[in-house]
């Protein structure tokens, strides 16, 4: 046995660091290659969502929620939401998605109510878009923790899915069934 072990050494030892370094730094190229090209399959652009445009209801157990898209305007989308309970507003959210770097990119800023932000003035939450296909659409916060889903069943209803992981790194998931408003 010690014999095969012996021969597929010295097999390895005919070849010469510069044989190494050629396959090594091909590797590497390839890798790089296939990474940057996966990197940039994603094209995108802000019309592509125009599937969320519209305002959307619903009844949930945070209170009745109202989500307006705007439908696109040059390289932009606008949105507004609100939650009520008891006839009281329980926050508020402001978000724009703009085309930045060739893909749509959410902002995203909370308010309670008296318009008192959460985030800092100059650090809105950013979301990257990282799926499309037709009527849906993912974006995930910078952290990888966030990701919110955009999804239209059908003309009169969109699913928004939440994930978030917490604080056990365990994924939580929420899902709003939207419908149209009338």
């Amino acid at each position: 046995m010690m014999w095969k072990f012996e021969s597929s050494i010295s097999h390895f030892r005919n070849y010469t660091d510069i044989d190494i370094m050629k396959t090594i730094l091909s590797l590497t190229l390839f890798l790089l290659v296939t990474t940057s090209s996966y990197a940039q399959a994603i094209k995108a652009d802000v019309k592509d969502l125009s599937f969320m445009a519209g305002t959307w209801m619903l009844k949930h157990k945070w209170g009745d929620m109202e989500e307006f898209w705007g439908p696109p305007m040059g390289n932009n989308m606008v949105s507004s939401y609100r939650c009520v309970k008891d006839g009281k507003v329980v926050f508020y959210e402001f978000v724009v998605i703009e085309q930045t770097n060739g893909l749509p990119m959410m902002k995203m800023r909370h308010f309670n109510p008296g318009n008192i932000g959460w985030e800092e003035k100059d650090k809105p939450l950013s979301y990257k878009l990282i799926t499309l296909s037709k009527n849906k659409v993912t974006f995930e916060s910078a952290d990888k923790l966030v990701k919110l889903t955009y999804k239209r069943l059908n003309p009169q209803k969109m699913d928004v899915v939440l994930e978030e992981k917490d604080k056990n790194n365990i994924w939580q998931t929420d899902v709003f069934n939207y419908t149209l408003k009338p």
